[in-house]
């Protein structure tokens, strides 16, 4: 079983947040949408975990693996 953690690019009351799965406070807190993804995403990277990226309703829109996933998500084209 693994032992991961993934990091969530949320909705946040001052702008969009990047949280570790299971932690009850954000990791960091920035403007856009686009600056919090790439800030999960040098997390990522170091980490080798998964971004998942959520929409403005919670729901989640997108994920990058930056690990050793086995069946990495297929990206869709928009």
């Amino acid at each position: 079983m693994s032992k991961k953690k993934d990091i969530h690019v949320v909705p946040h009351q001052d702008g969009w947040a990047t949280r570790k799965e299971g932690a009850s406070r954000a990791g960091s807190v920035h403007r856009t949408q686009k600056e919090a993804q790439q800030k999960a995403g040098e997390q990522a990277k170091r980490e080798r975990v998964e971004v998942v990226t959520h929409g403005k309703n919670g729901k989640i829109r997108d994920s990058d693996s930056y690990g050793n996933d086995p069946f990495p998500p297929k990206d869709r084209k928009h």
